[in-house]
């Protein structure tokens, strides 16, 4: 069985003391259900699995309900299994199709006698009101595809070896010769086969990229059809925007050019299409900075972004160019670049860092410039050729007194090495990249002159 980080979260989560219910979301595929049903086998000895999509039925345990004691009526009435209170966790599956749960998951949680687990695909339908109610109920947690160090796991990678590669990482140092080429090798597998589990489980178990391909192929056509019931009336807008994702990644610029998409084409016009992309985790936003200073929120600039693929094994996928060879191949004439940033843009989004550039015309261009968590800007370029070296807008930026950087990141293919302030990190280091958590102490007021 696959291990994934977020095994232990739930492990934890539905170990403790509170009775809260659990909402995972994000795209298709990415294995909320899954892990729900992983932990149901380690944690409980009965399991109840109720999806909206395939029984379409059981929304009706919930229209109309009073309370906790009538929704669990009709729930023992569906189901053929055992609802035994202490021991039985309840999955309700593709919870968008059925809003009411909304509101009436908070008298059951009330109602205490089981744990409840939910799942929902931003595809096709937002959430927002989901994760908005009910507060104090239910937590929320976004679900990513495997990333690079739980892809690692699953291919062997001993948990020493990633051990010894996060203490080179942490004190600055070079990574033994060999190790490092072996883990240039897996990015490079990492590169093709992405993180999507039914992806991953087709690597692991039969080594075949044919069957890695056809799983792939079949999440592609499963976006497509979920694009396509959206909303007939923007749904080609969607599928063209997803389509171009690859294209617009190889420009020189990387930028997602509106024109490509329709001569005519106005962000205000049809930004809902872009925003469905983005909720529906399907696509990563990249915004661009006017200038890389903190908070980078308030610098972001809504009309110039980059959209990046929510997995880098689909993106390889959908260039369709023979580049899953190229890359095992190590082939350093085939341009990788785009598929680099957008592994590094993966990565970066599933450690909950909110992606930007920055591009100046007097400057130059940063792959992508990121707040490590205390108000300090990291400004990062991707490199997956030899000249990592080469870096003229990063130098550029870091001279300018006034944006006060004190380091660089470059991910490129070579052994780390640090100089001056830029720090050469070999990109499978990416996977140690951690925000820094600010700690906030006690904190007295004084009022004392406003008391009698």
């Amino acid at each position: 069985m696959l291990e994934r980080k977020l095994d232990s979260f739930l492990d934890s989560f539905f170990e403790g003391e509170h009775t809260k219910a659990l909402l995972l979301t994000g795209a298709r595929q990415v294995g909320k259900t899954w892990a729900v049903r992983n932990l149901a086998k380690r944690r409980f000895k009965h399991f109840v699995e109720i999806n909206f999509v395939e029984t379409p039925d059981a929304k009706d345990i919930f229209l109309g309900a009073q309370n906790a004691q009538q929704i669990l009526l009709r729930l023992s009435a569906f189901i053929q299994d055992p609802l035994v209170v202490g021991k039985t966790l309840i999955l309700f599956d593709e919870v968008q199709e059925c809003p009411e749960i909304v509101t009436q998951i908070k008298f059951l949680v009330d109602e205490g006698s089981y744990r409840y687990a939910l799942s929902g695909s931003l595809l096709g339908v937002e959430l927002k009101d989901l994760r908005s109610e009910p507060v104090g109920y239910m937590d929320v947690v976004d679900v990513f595809p495997f990333d690079l160090e739980e892809f690692c796991t699953a291919v062997g990678v001993s948990d020493k070896v990633i051990g010894e590669l996060h203490e080179a990482y942490e004190n600055r140092r070079p990574v033994d010769d060999v190790v490092h080429k072996q883990m240039m090798s897996i990015v490079s597998l990492y590169l093709i086969v992405g993180g999507m589990p039914a992806a991953v489980n087709a690597y692991v178990r039969t080594k075949n990229m044919q069957k890695v391909i056809a799983e792939q192929r079949a999440i592609i056509n499963l976006y497509k059809r979920d694009i396509s019931r959206y909303d007939p009336d923007e749904k080609l807008y969607l599928n063209d925007i997803f389509d171009l994702i690859p294209s617009e990644l190889n420009n020189k610029n990387k930028r997602f050019i509106l024109k490509n998409l329709n001569e005519n084409f106005k962000l205000s016009r049809y930004q809902n299409s872009f925003i469905w992309m983005w909720k529906a985790g399907v696509a990563i936003p990249t915004f661009n900075v006017s200038e890389p200073t903190s908070p980078l929120i308030l610098n972001k600039q809504r009309n110039l972004f980059k959209l990046f693929q929510n997995d880098v094994g689909l993106l390889a996928y959908q260039y369709s160019n023979g580049i899953q060879m190229e890359i095992l191949k190590g082939n350093i004439n085939v341009n990788f670049g785009s598929v680099y940033e957008n592994f590094v843009a993966q990565e970066l989004s599933s450690k909950g860092y909110p992606t930007f550039y920055f591009n100046s015309k007097k400057l130059g261009e940063l792959d992508f410039v990121i707040d490590n968590g205390n108000g300090e800007i990291i400004p990062i370029e991707v490199k997956s050729g030899k000249d990592y070296y080469v870096h003229s807008a990063l130098d550029n930026v870091l001279d300018v007194q006034n944006y006060d950087l004190k380091q660089a990141f470059v991910f490129c293919n070579e052994n780390l090495k640090e100089e001056d302030r830029v720090l050469n990190i070999p990109i499978y280091m990416i996977m140690f990249l951690k925000k820094s958590e600010v700690s906030i102490e006690e904190f007295r007021l004084d009022i004392s002159a406003l008391l009698d």
